[in-house]
């Protein structure tokens, strides 16, 4: 059960909401449609839902809301627009990136990439999908986790009738095994024709809360469809007839196509009756069913047969408490996500809905007429029998569900880390030409022989602010968040991604080991170079070698922090990478300002004064370790780089931590 109550987003100053007071709610077994013109508010809706934009009002799914959902991916599966994933990823990338997110096995990706129809597809590249392609893999991420509850923000859009028939079916399945299903859409007939319950809304307020069979009575308009070379002469007998015996009959003649007319409040035998009698060639005579729009008034005919068909905006949701609520008959279906005691979308449709449930229309009709029709006769459970057919009329029923909820581990997020680092070719692209880029740099600064040995190992001239290996190690950090929010792929599932500070950590243990392996590696391609190119003598091993490999590592890993929280800060790529130049540049020159001058107080005995105070006997080689880490330190790059990130880490847990959020 899906609850959504008071929902009001916040507006800027002197604008009303896009949504206000909205409540309503989705029951389980069911496929629930929001239902609204563009500009209304359903994606709002929803974000709102997910606590993905500011606002008041609760949601709440199975009764608990979002922030007290241990599992979200376990109990919500969210698709809003495209696949936010990097368009160099694979499909199968992006799956298994999205399973060690969810804590999900890796086999849940392959067997979702079936189920959807993505099987020849699976070594794609996410920039080389189709609209179509793209919507079943996000529906494949939507169902990882296998949830309780499906939120889709316009699923059908710009999708072919094969493909809509298709994706309709996998929902009707989905809720068949008492899931919850809520989806966006303008359609008023796709909503009649997919749908179990139909919610309208209109500049973000509840206008009606419906069964489809109350909402087809009471919010599509009957008509008929002709179609005679005689349009002018048949539309005017018509018109003469109704006012002869006083009934209320519309006649549309479509501009776009001239023999065509639409008659409302009429049937298909008066009008053939009519035209047999004036002498008039009939080529087409149809019943359709066209949308009477969403603020268009409920006759009181319909609204006295049908008590339950509308809610009151204030109304708390609870279907089988609040009154006027159309109750719910049937047999139990087994629940999906744990669920038990759902009942089947077949049970609520109610002993009329064989007469009064569109069906889709043929593309055949739909040719011959030129409208967009919704037809009524037809089977009342076509959506459910599509739920067995695939993407190319085979069998694809929903994967097997998950046998328990996921542990909680911090390697969920190490792992997720991992997997979008190294899913595409950016970071073994940035090694490469760091590594080349060293070389070429060491080799030309050997040759004066005045280099000192650590800045030619780093391959550091005094033209640079910093050697290239700790500019490759900013850039891979600033890569790290501002991917995330280039393609935020774990947006829908829980709040923005780096909200997350399981997600924090997971990010600076990654680019903190990329460093130091970027560091050591380019320390020694610089020097087999050199001792290639000038001898052995070109790069001796030194006997203080410690202090300088610390300061070394301590700089690369550094300069990849910055740029990790300078990206999360400002929500870029190139303010990492700002934040990581700015170091030298700007901050180094301040420290050594600061700094500059006779120092009259010492720290020697430190390690002494410390031992003291904090009743450790720690090994006396490590005051040594100890010593040199102080004095690295006090450098001005270095105190510049510590003074940086302190800055950096504070204005990250002030501007990025602020909601209620976890991994």
């Amino acid at each position: 059960m899906l609850q959504a109550i008071g929902l009001t987003s916040a507006p800027r100053r002197d604008l009303t909401p896009a949504v206000d007071d909205l409540t309503f709610e989705a029951p389980p077994g069911c496929v629930t449609a929001l239902l609204g013109a563009p500009g209304a508010g359903k994606t709002t809706a929803l974000r709102l839902m997910l606590e993905l934009e500011p606002g008041r009002g609760v949601t709440c799914f199975r009764g608990r809301p979002l922030h007290r959902i241990t599992h979200p991916a376990r109990e919500i599966g969210v698709l809003l627009g495209d696949v936010p994933g990097h368009p160099a990823r694979t499909v199968r990338g992006q799956l298994r990136m999205l399973c060690a997110a969810a804590g999900v096995p890796v086999s849940r990706a392959d067997e979702l990439i079936e189920v959807v129809g993505l099987g020849a597809l699976r070594d794609e590249r996410l920039g080389s999908l189709s609209l179509g392609m793209d919507r079943r893999l996000g529906l494949a991420s939507a169902l990882l986790g296998d949830p309780h509850t499906l939120l889709l923000d316009a699923p059908s859009a710009g999708l072919s009738p094969r493909e809509n028939s298709w994706l309709y079916g996998l929902l009707r399945a989905h809720a068949g095994h008492g899931g919850t299903v809520l989806y966006t859409t303008a359609d008023a007939k796709e909503a009649a024709r997919t749908a179990d319950r139909v919610v309208t809304i209109d500049r973000g307020r509840l206008v009606a809360d419906q069964h489809v069979s109350a909402f087809a009575r009471t919010r599509l308009r009957p008509r008929v469809a002709v179609r005679t070379p005689h349009a002018a002469r048949l539309a005017d007998a018509l018109n003469r007839e109704a006012r002869a015996s006083r009934r209320s009959v519309e006649v549309v003649a479509r501009e776009d196509a001239g023999s065509l007319l639409t008659v409302y409040g009429s049937s298909c035998p008066e009008i053939g009756e009519t035209a047999f009698r004036h002498g008039v060639l009939v080529h087409r005579l149809a019943d359709e069913v066209g949308d009477a729009g969403p603020t268009a008034p409920v006759p009181a005919a319909a609204a006295a047969a049908a008590p339950a068909a509308s809610a009151p905006a204030a109304a708390v949701p609870a279907a089988a408490t609040a009154p006027g609520a159309e109750a719910v008959h049937g047999p139990v279906a087994p629940a999906r996500g744990g669920v038990r005691g759902a009942v089947a979308p077949s049970a609520t449709r109610g002993p009329d809905a064989a007469a009064a449930t569109p069906v889709a229309a043929t593309p055949a009709a739909d040719a011959a007429s030129g409208a967009d029709v919704v037809r009524v006769p037809g089977p009342a459970h076509a959506p459910e029998a599509a739920a067995t057919r695939g993407p190319r009329g085979g069998s694809a029923p929903l994967p097997p569900p998950l046998p328990s909820r996921p542990v909680r581990s911090p390697l969920r997020p190490l792992r997720y880390e991992l997997r979008r680092m190294f899913g595409v070719r950016s970071a073994p692209l940035i090694v490469a030409a760091v590594l080349v880029a060293s070389v070429a740099l060491a080799v030309p600064l050997a040759r004066t022989g005045t280099t000192p040995l650590p800045a030619l190992l780093a391959a550091w001239p005094a033209v640079l602010p910093l050697p290239p290996a700790a500019l490759g190690a900013g850039l891979l950090g600033a890569l790290s968040f501002g991917d995330e929010y280039r393609y935020p792929a774990l947006a829908g599932a829980r709040g923005t991604v780096p909200r997350r500070l399981g997600l924090l950590l997971a990010k600076l243990a990654v680019t903190g080991g990329v460093a130091l392996l970027l560091a050591a590696l380019s320390a020694l391609a610089d020097a087999g170079a050199l001792r290639l190119v000038y001898g052995a003598a070109a790069a001796p091993v030194p006997d203080n070698w410690a202090a300088p490999a610390l300061g070394w590592a301590g700089l690369a890993v550094g300069c990849a922090w910055a740029g990790l929280l300078g990206a999360g800060v400002f929500r870029i790529t190139i303010a990492g990478m700002a934040a990581v130049v700015a170091v030298p540049t700007l901050v180094g020159p301040l420290v050594q300002k600061a700094l500059a001058g006779p120092s009259v107080r010492s720290v020697v005995g430190l390690p002494d004064r410390l031992r003291e105070l904090a009743w450790l006997q720690w090994p006396r080689q490590a005051d040594h370790w100890l010593m040199a880490m102080i004095r690295l330190a006090a450098q001005p790059v270095a105190a510049a780089l510590t003074l940086s990130l302190s800055v950096l880490l504070c204005a990250y847990l002030l501007t990025g931590l602020r909601r209620r959020a976890r991994w």
